[in-house]
């Protein structure tokens, strides 16, 4: 989405592309199994302002497709519902992330919820830090889990 271009969006206005979010989930597990990261599948999106349609989501990959010669065919639009979660700032690689998530854990047990992991609530990481340009020690991901009362 650019606003160099002759294609007009109804109340855009110039904005900070979001962080990379990733949507994590293993078939056929129960919860998560930080132990067998080979069976992870996962999604990649970038959060859209609100102005951005369907329509002009559609245009865009047809867009970069022409101009850029780019196999868009598997983007999608899509809306995501997360409804009650709990959520962290993990510091550090992402092999560490289990300790994050125990301490995420530990605070439900407390406050009477547990976790809602499944086909339809994944686990949810926000990459604050760019893994390009950023040492591992120093990176900051929030992690974020769908929850119900226990």
């Amino acid at each position: 989405m650019s606003y160099k271009t002759d294609y007009k969006i109804e109340g855009f206005f110039q904005y900070v592309v979001p962080p990379l979010e990733g949507f994590w989930w293993q078939d056929n597990v129960v919860g998560v199994n930080y132990a067998d990261k080979s069976s992870f599948n996962w999604i990649s999106v970038i959060r859209l302002p609100d102005f951005v349609s369907q329509k002009d989501f559609d245009w865009a990959v047809e867009t970069a497709t022409k101009k850029k010669k780019l196999d868009c065919s598997s983007a999608q639009f899509m809306t995501i519902a997360e409804g009650l979660c709990v959520q962290m700032m993990h510091l550090g690689p992402f092999a560490n992330e289990p300790a994050t998530v125990a301490v995420m854990d530990e605070y439900l047990k407390q406050h009477g919820y547990v976790n809602d992991l499944n086909a339809d609530r994944l686990h949810h990481e926000i990459y604050l830090s760019d893994a390009r340009k950023v040492a591992p020690e120093k990176w900051k991901t929030v992690i974020r889990h769908p929850v119900k009362k226990a």
